[in-house]
């Protein structure tokens, strides 16, 4: 069992109060007090990485003593603050328990807060972020197989480089927490396909402006270009809606 890093990203309210060994439905319900977004997948997911170690009944159950709770809150504290991949989580983890001081990074800007591990690709101008396979799979709590399936319809793709933008995580994210109630790669392949053609319409109405030679027009372009996407996301989300007579949160 590997002792909880004092201080630092590792410490949290978040252990239960008695000191006692507990279950992994007590371990969520103790930790969603600061993530509400983590579910026992996520939990399953990092110790099958290796970031907690918890102890095992005879029959097979999981038992997170206090420590193992606050390792997962400052392991989820790093993803959600400073956007660090697995891998150099589990290194930091490993110094703080040598007695090594280590640093973290600052924490990431808004601009980057879709993901774990999420970075700036490139230097000295804005690029959107990207991350790499692994984070991708952290991020929506899947397996090679699940991610493998979504490229093969086309759903999320890779850059040349093997990389994931921003849009792909969010995609995967999606994909993921929509197959957890059935609907398969193959069935979202329509809903794609009728993305693509809603873009194809704004593309139609920015194209003449991204062609022209004035700065300002250009710019003017892609202004427009996100403000009929946002109008088109809204009057999709006002159609289901419809369609489904429920009111969307």
């Amino acid at each position: 069992m590997r002792p909880t890093p004092k201080g630092g990203a590792g410490s949290s309210g978040a252990a239960s109060s008695d000191g006692k060994p507990v279950s992994i439905g007590t371990v969520l319900t103790l930790l969603r007090e600061e993530f509400p977004e983590v579910t026992i997948s996520k939990i399953r997911f990092l110790e099958a990485e290796g970031l907690v170690e918890p102890e095992r009944t005879p029959s097979g159950y999981r038992k997170f003593t206090p420590a193992d709770v606050e390792r997962l809150a400052g392991v989820l504290r790093m993803q959600r603050d400073h956007y660090l991949p697995l891998k150099v989580i589990r290194e930091h983890l490993d110094a703080l328990e040598r007695g090594e001081q280590v640093q973290l990074p600052a924490q990431a800007t808004a601009s980057r807060d879709l993901v774990p591990g999420m970075r700036e690709a490139g230097e000295g101008h804005a690029q959107a972020a990207r991350i790499g396979r692994e984070e991708l799979l952290a991020a929506a709590e899947a397996d090679e197989a699940a991610l493998a399936d979504w490229e093969a319809y086309g759903l999320v793709a890779p850059d040349a480089d093997g990389s994931y933008g921003s849009e792909a995580v969010t995609v995967a994210k999606l994909v993921a927490e929509l197959g957890r109630f059935g609907l398969e790669p193959r069935h979202l392949r329509a809903v794609k396909a009728a993305a693509e053609r809603e873009a194809g319409l704004v593309e139609q109405v920015v194209a003449p402006l991204r062609r022209h030679r004035n700065p300002q027009t250009r710019a003017h372009a892609e202004a427009t270009a996100r403000e009929l996407a946002t109008l088109s996301v809204r009057l999709h989300a006002a159609w289901v809606q419809t369609a489904l007579k429920v009111r969307l949160p």
